[in-house]
């Protein structure tokens, strides 16, 4: 079985544990409720702190999606950009071209053999790749233009290139984020203290069972949170797909000069 699965399983069945656990130590410490008169109380409090739980999930939740998503555009703008200038280059003068698609081949290549795995252990960029970037940028800065022409596509090139920078500050950016401790105190403290809040239902099968249900359903959003939060590594690694399709369109590095 997939190792994702198996650690989505795991996590999911931890906060099932964890519901059933606190459930009957509650019930251990407290006794049974055989008039009925702690449920009212009880359902009330479980109630307001499973809203406030929701809401601190959903929040989060939604936060890790944005930002999840954000990469993916921001991975989509740098490649366009690269593409950009590779073919302006061509655009611009033969004489000119060749070094700059060198180099901005190699560049795209260091990002998808390298790049994106040093983001997932370390968070940082490459400075491989920095390197590359780099001689672009002055290699543009170097054009001398001789007709308007020239001078247009100069100009959308440096700024294509500083639009390729920017990206990459956004994905060091991306990657370097992690969830607080904090959250996580709130969100297990929720399951705790809603597990503790059912003590007066008796455990039977059918009882038993919605807590399950409880548990699994608050460790399948928490599971999501937890992948959503780092992109670079597994269970929800985003791939460098728009780069890939970028070296794909390339094909073969140009003959430097």
């Amino acid at each position: 079985m997939n190792a994702v699965v198996l650690f989505g399983i795991a996590f999911v069945g931890g906060t099932i544990v964890v519901t059933l656990v606190f459930y009957f130590l509650m019930r251990l410490i407290m006794g049974s409720d055989p008039t009925g008169k702690d449920r009212e109380l009880a359902g009330a409090i479980v109630m307001r702190i499973a809203s406030l739980h929701a809401l601190i999930l959903a929040l989060v939740f939604a936060q890790e999606m944005i930002e999840y998503q954000q990469l993916k555009f921001e991975s989509v703008t740098e490649a366009n950009a690269i593409a950009d200038v590779y073919f302006d280059a061509d655009r611009y003068g033969a004489d000119e071209k060749a070094p700059i698609q060198q180099a901005l081949f190699e560049y795209v290549q260091i990002v998808v053999d390298d790049e994106w795995r040093l983001l997932g252990a370390t968070g940082q960029l490459s400075p491989a790749a920095w390197n590359k970037w780099d001689n672009v940028y002055q290699r543009v800065l170097d054009l001398t233009p001789t007709n308007a022409r020239q001078q247009s596509i100069r100009e959308h090139m440096l700024s294509d290139v500083h639009r390729i920078a920017e990206a990459r500050d956004k994905r060091e950016n991306s990657g370097t984020d992690s969830i607080s401790i904090i959250f996580w105190f709130a969100a297990v403290s929720g399951v705790v203290f809603m597990a503790l809040g059912y003590y007066p239902y008796p455990p039977d099968p059918r009882n038993l069972l919605l807590l399950s249900v409880l548990g699994a359903f608050t460790g399948i959003i928490l599971f999501f949170i937890y992948a959503f939060s780092d992109p670079y590594n597994p269970p929800a690694t985003l791939k460098p797909t728009a780069f890939e399709r970028l070296l794909d369109e390339l094909a073969t590095p140009p003959a430097s000069g």
